[in-house]
């Protein structure tokens, strides 16, 4: 199995999907964009794509942000998709799988950032890869904005704070607006560079004391076992 991860910027980094990855041997590629390294010229070796987060949005500029080329990162989605390839948006990431199949992302009726229960849809209830989430799970949040629905795309999970918090957008094909990847470390990096921001007043969100005392274990365990079932799918498809 062979991933490729865009990585927007360092304190975004992949956490436990590098993790998962890692512990089941699979070969790795990056693209670090916020580093130079370039997007990949063709998928053919790539079997799931997997598209991080950061504090861009789709509709941020290179001259606002030099090293984020949103139509090209979107047009390496769409490449992916066509060719039937797994796809998983986190965040931005999300956002973009949706722009690039034509669906405007929005802003979120309100900013998360913090360990908040996610609700899983009937769709989501029934879905073959998220019969082990049960009816809510506590997830990690981070965001302000949340994809856009194509008319074939469902959503799974939503939150008290955000109506599309993961979406289908075909069997191998979703988007995470959540962040079931995050850990200590990750957290940590995140901190650090939006101290201002977590330390609002707001009921979505959460302290950076509160943020660091949190277990992210059990949400990441939750992942690996979405990502195994995806990826068996796709094997078998494959």
């Amino acid at each position: 199995m062979r991933i490729h991860f865009i990585i927007h910027e360092h304190f975004e980094a992949p956490g436990a999907y590098e993790i998962w990855a890692t512990r089941r041997g699979f070969h790795i590629g990056y693209s670090r964009v916020y580093e130079g390294e370039p997007l990949p010229l063709n998928v053919d070796a790539i079997d799931l794509l997997i598209v991080m987060g950061g504090p861009q949005n789709p509709a941020t500029t290179q001259a606002q942000c030099a090293h984020f080329n949103a139509k090209a990162e979107q047009a390496c989605i769409l490449s992916a998709i066509r060719a039937g390839k797994a796809v998983i948006g986190v965040c931005l990431g999300a956002q973009l799988i949706g722009e690039a199949l034509g669906a405007r992302y929005a802003p979120s009726p309100e900013r998360e950032i913090g360990k908040f229960p996610i609700t899983l849809t009937p769709a989501g209830l029934h879905h073959p890869l998220m019969a082990h989430f049960g009816a809510t799970l506590p997830v990690g949040h981070w965001h302000n904005d949340m994809p856009g629905l194509t008319p074939d795309a469902h959503v799974l999970a939503f939150s008290a704070g955000c109506p599309r918090q993961i979406v289908a957008y075909s069997d191998v094909v979703f988007g995470f607006q959540c962040h079931m990847e995050l850990t200590k470390e990750v957290v940590a990096l995140l901190i650090e560079h939006d101290a201002v921001e977590v330390s609002e007043h707001h009921p979505f969100v959460e302290s950076p004391q509160r943020l660091m005392q949190h277990d992210y274990e059990d949400m990441n365990q939750t992942l690996y076992q979405f990502l195994d079932q995806l990826v068996a799918n796709y094997q078998a498809r494959c």
